[in-house]
């Protein structure tokens, strides 16, 4: 019988003490930490502005030609650059945007930025006042200012430790406004001798409104809730266009040149910030 007393002893103390535990328990389940996932849902929706400083260490200038003139016969001839260098790479851009939720956001900028062309071509024909059998080594030098209007949108991925990767694209208009054109020309000697004179003149720029679009990455960081800094790349492309010339042409027998760019890629890094007004 020692053995039943064994038993029932155990299951004594066992019912004595399951209470207890469950008690226990319970208490602790109480006590843990409550454990929450943040969707940032207060926060997805804000308008902003945006300041960014950028800097085009490359721009690609197409092939920007000459096309002369000849009032005596009436034909034009394109002469290309031989060497053409665009100088000036800072910009500044301000923005007023609006983050829709936590992966789309827009913005509106007005971006300015200045720019300056140094060119140098060959003619086959002689300069102004040279004789027949020559030939014309011409240099080109202009400033430019430039205004560009864009609407952009981006897809912000995730978010790790404050630092949100994004990707966009923007598309607009670019107000390109070419400054005085001065050309300076030295005659070459070949079939014919050179007076020795040396020879210069100057050109009216055109400005006109063309078609821009780009493409950005980067990434953003939380300075605060309401603060980001943002750097990235930015490829740009404004669309061709006179650089100068002449008045009207064949109307009134005009003789001379003009130039033609053939608009400006730009390949740009950004630094800027992003402060959120609400």
């Amino acid at each position: 019988m020692d053995w039943r007393n064994g038993i029932c002893g155990i299951v004594l103390s066992a019912g004595l003490f399951l209470p207890g535990l469950a008690a226990a328990n319970d208490q602790d389940l109480l006590d843990a930490p409550e454990i929450t996932i943040s969707t940032k849902a207060e926060d997805s929706s804000r308008l902003y502005l945006r300041g960014d400083i950028g800097y085009a260490g490359w721009v690609d200038e197409g092939d920007p030609f000459y096309r002369n003139f000849d009032g005596g016969t009436g034909s034009y001839s394109n002469v290309p650059f031989d060497n053409a260098r665009f100088d000036k790479p800072v910009s500044g851009t301000i923005g007023l945007g609006y983050r829709f939720n936590d992966v789309f956001r827009a913005d509106l900028t007005a971006e300015y930025f200045e720019g300056r062309f140094d060119g140098s071509s060959l003619s086959a024909n002689p300069c102004a006042g040279e004789g027949a059998g020559t030939s014309c080594a011409l240099s080109h030098s202009a400033n430019f200012s430039a205004l560009g209007l864009m609407a952009n949108g981006y897809v912000d991925l995730a978010t790790l430790a404050g630092f949100t990767p994004y990707v966009g694209a923007g598309v607009g208009a670019t107000h390109i406004d070419w400054k005085t054109v001065r050309e300076s020309s030295t005659c070459l000697v070949g079939g014919g001798a050179c007076s020795g004179a040396a020879g210069g003149t100057s050109y009216e720029g055109r400005d006109s409104w063309r078609f821009t679009y780009a493409v950005m990455a980067g990434v953003s960081y939380d300075v605060t809730d309401r603060l980001k800094f943002d750097i990235g790349y930015r490829y740009s492309r404004i669309a061709d266009g006179d650089m100068f010339g002449f008045g009207a042409e064949a109307l009134t027998g005009a003789s001379g040149s003009k130039s033609y760019d053939d608009g400006l890629s730009r390949h740009e890094i950004r630094a800027g910030l992003r402060f959120a007004l609400w």
